[in-house]
């Protein structure tokens, strides 16, 4: 076997790596969102890196862990009505996102170490991957970081963190995606496809209408005007602009951050359409382009139908995913278009 055929075959290997982390990432983000939704996420009150791998074992190590639940502003202020069982249901939830977190973690890093020890990944790209790795340790602290706001006062995270959280699990996801694809299909020139900065551009809407929705999901906000196309009786409610200072209504008012993300969500929508349509006027796209259209058309099916009936765990879940899915369509679309035809 010649030494390009060696290469190729090295990074067939590690780009299967990176879409197998990429598939657990997609896992954790989905998890992160039932757990979010059935109220598990404040459930473990403390954060052990490393003995909290184990879950509590008998009785006594359950009463304990209850103890420490009873004492946060969850269990006085909304589930008082707990006992050790009931207790339990939304615990392991909690356990079970951490304990994939650090899977994620062994998945990366054990076979990371042997094809760098193995020349399957050159010393050069050393960094790339290390980046990925301590950026998933970042995570994890961001996640904890996060938990903690919901554990002082206030029942409930927030959501400027949580979306942080979500922000940095999705670029986590794009990042090692984007490696593992060029590592698949290398760049075969030098200049750009005329349509690369508009997939780019639309990439980024995407991006960006998923952000909206992790300020949506931390303020409860799909529970207001669940009506559509109008919130209520009207296109944008009275006290939208309640806040003071008027940024703050972007991020923190309920009512203009539904209507904000049904805005970007129609955007995206035309955007996507007119995108479609355009890559196929060009010749270009494929299957991807296909994917592209059947995943921004399944998400806003799936958002109305949250909306209409008051967020349902699994649709709202369903929601969550397939916004991965269109952001993975959006790359898959800008990674094609990354080389200008011949």
């Amino acid at each position: 076997m010649t030494e390009p055929d060696k290469r190729r075959q090295s990074d067939r290997r590690v780009a299967t790596w990176l879409l197998a982390c990429c598939a657990l990432v997609f896992a954790m983000v989905v998890l992160g969102g039932v757990t979010r939704l059935t109220g598990s996420g404040l459930s473990m009150t403390d954060w052990r890196p490393v003995t909290g791998v184990l879950p509590p074992l008998d009785a006594e190590a359950w009463d304990a862990e209850f103890a420490k639940y009873r004492a946060s502003p969850e269990f006085r202020h909304v589930n008082s009505h707990m006992d050790v069982h009931l207790f339990k249901e939304i615990y392991w939830l909690e356990y079970l996102h951490r304990l994939l977190g650090r899977l994620i973690g062994l998945v990366f890093l054990v076979p990371f170490v042997w094809f760098a020890a193995t020349g399957a990944i050159a010393r050069r790209d050393w960094p790339t991957y290390v980046t990925m790795f301590v950026l998933g340790g970042l995570q994890g602290l961001l996640g904890w970081y996060m938990v903690k706001s919901g554990l002082v006062d206030v029942p409930s995270v927030s959501q400027y963190r949580l979306t942080a959280h979500l922000v940095a699990a999705l670029a986590i996801y794009a990042f090692m995606l984007w490696v593992a694809l060029s590592l698949l299909n290398p760049r075969a020139g030098t200049s750009r496809h005329p349509w690369f900065a508009r997939a780019a551009a639309l990439t980024g809407l995407i991006a960006v209408t998923i952000v909206s929705g992790g300020f949506v999901a931390g303020l409860k906000a799909g529970k207001l005007f669940n009506t559509f196309p109008m919130m209520g009786d009207a296109w944008l409610p009275g006290g939208a602009f309640a806040l003071e200072p008027a940024w703050r209504n972007l991020f923190a008012n309920p009512i203009l951050v539904q209507f904000d993300h049904r805005v970007l969500a129609v955007s995206t929508f035309v955007a996507v359409l007119l995108a479609w349509w355009g890559l196929g006027r060009a010749g270009v796209g494929g299957a991807r382009r296909h994917l592209l259209l059947a995943a921004v058309i399944a998400q806003v099916g799936l958002g109305i139908a949250t909306l209409l009936l008051h967020v349902p765990i699994a649709l709202a879940a369903t929601h969550q995913a397939v916004a991965v899915l269109l952001l993975t369509a959006g790359l898959l679309v800008t990674h094609q278009l990354r080389d200008a035809p011949a």
